[in-house]
């Protein structure tokens, strides 16, 4: 156990203490010597009877601190929410920073969003609201409405003067945005410039006009790209008009990307990667519909098998390689279908659909031949049989090369109907490519039997 776990349980320990012993200046001074990650991990290890003590301790603004860091389910959000008092609630959503009040507000029911909105302050509840209407997984419903911004017309010196007074609400401070007298966004500022750059200069003399911005209604994925491209910290988000909404910060751009990967992760193994946060049922609940699915697809399979019984029944040598061409075309499909999903999560769909397939098509081919006649030239010094070993080499091949097609098409076509693209997970792309494969190899046998038993 490392020296940093060590001395957490130690501070644990030492916060439970004045908890159980209600010493809430001991409590205060241990819990704001440690950094905000560790308070909220203090929080998330309490009992439910220290947390109603520690909501007497410390205040809303203190608490919103805490609750910026917390990364918990829907249900365990709803929980904590429920411990507190409604007006506590309320004043801690608005001393957060905006998105993060949309994320929690957006893991509670209807009725207490209201309740909560209408405890705030007016013009705060009104922004939450406004940013509460944005379609998920759009920039809008990622952005922050607290940023720095001036005139065009000001000086520098005025400019520094605004940076100060806004600062400690703002969620950076590092790019200053300039606007025009109605708040389109006209250029951006650093902080260095405000820094070295002589007072009695013009914003607009030295700002720089050619800005970087996303528009409200992009997809984040999008988002989080340009933010990686540019390598900034924070973009600026604009509406139709070209006026200045918000700015989304790369920290929010890292969520996205622990979103999408995890998505990813669930996607090709087929099950939630979070579940380990669940209870046993829940991960029953969880998986059974898909394990139900893939259960049913596989009977299809199984008759298959019975529909093709002749033919084995014939030549039982032909039922050894099944399960050969089966997983190797899996694999396959899964290769491919890895591919597209990384093209449609870089939103680059539209335009390399066709590049996407003629490559794996291609890959699939070059794949098919190469194993197809390692194949053949097994099965037929195996068996001594040139027929038997080019009808199992040429099933190989032409089950490969639909495996690859099979795994790059479907991906595209979910995204078309507007469906989940991993939905088309790696132990549904395997179980279709079973499917396929079956087929494919069978259509084959049947085809060449008479010539295969001729010999």
């Amino acid at each position: 156990m490392s020296e940093i776990v060590y001395e957490f349980e130690d501070i644990l320990e030492q916060i439970q203490h004045t908890l159980a012993t209600e010493d809430k200046q001991q409590f205060r001074e241990i819990f704001f010597e440690n950094h905000t990650y560790d308070q909220a991990q203090i929080y998330l290890s309490l009992t439910l009877e220290e947390r109603k003590l520690a909501y007497q301790f410390l205040t809303p603004e203190e608490m919103a601190m805490v609750f910026e860091l917390l990364e918990e389910d829907v249900e365990d959000v709803e929980e904590y929410l429920s411990e507190m008092d409604e007006a506590y609630v309320s004043r801690m959503l608005a001393e957060m920073y905006s998105d993060n009040a949309v994320d929690v507000l957006k893991q509670v029911g209807e009725e207490n969003v209201r309740t909560y909105l209408r405890l705030m302050p007016h013009k705060t509840a009104t922004e939450l609201r406004q940013l509460l209407n944005y379609d998920d997984d759009t920039a809008g419903a990622m952005m922050t409405t607290e940023f720095i911004y001036v005139h065009e017309s000001d000086t520098l010196k005025t400019a520094m003067s605004t940076v100060k007074r806004f600062a400690e609400d703002a969620e950076t401070i590092y790019y200053v945005y300039v606007t025009d007298d109605e708040n389109h966004l006209t250029g951006i500022l650093t902080l260095k410039d405000l820094i070295v750059k002589p007072d009695e200069k013009l914003v607009k003399d030295i700002m720089i006009d050619r800005v970087v911005t996303v528009h409200v209604n992009d997809a984040q994925e999008e988002v989080v790209q340009t933010i990686k491209d540019y390598d900034f910290l924070a973009i600026p988000v604009v509406d139709d008009t070209n006026t200045l909404v918000g700015i989304i910060t790369v920290d929010d751009a890292l969520d996205v990307i622990e979103e999408e990967a995890t998505s990813d992760y669930s996607g090709l193994a087929g099950v939630n990667v979070d579940e380990a946060h669940q209870g046993v049922w829940a991960g029953i609940v969880n998986r059974l519909p898909g394990i139900v699915t893939l259960l049913i697809m596989g009977t299809v399979t199984a008759v298959l098998f019975r529909h093709y019984e002749p033919i084995i029944q014939q030549a039982s040598i032909f039922a050894i390689f099944i399960t050969l061409i089966t997983g190797t075309a899996g694999n396959t499909g899964t290769q491919s279908l890895a591919v597209a999903i990384r093209k449609i999560g870089l939103h680059e769909e539209e335009q390399s659909f066709w590049k996407v397939l003629v490559q794996e098509v291609a890959t699939g081919l070059g794949i098919g031949l190469i194993s197809g006649g390692m194949v053949f030239g097994i099965v037929s010094l195996w068996h001594g049989s040139i027929v038997l070993g080019g009808i199992i080499g040429f099933a190989m091949f032409a089950s490969i090369f639909v495996a690859a097609l099979t795994g790059t098409c479907i991906p595209f076509a979910l995204e078309k109907f507007n469906f989940d693209p991993s939905i088309a997970s790696g132990p549904f792309i395997t179980t279709v490519n079973d499917l396929t494969s079956v087929l494919v190899y069978f259509t084959i046998v049947s085809q060449f039997i008479s010539v295969y038993l001729a010999k």
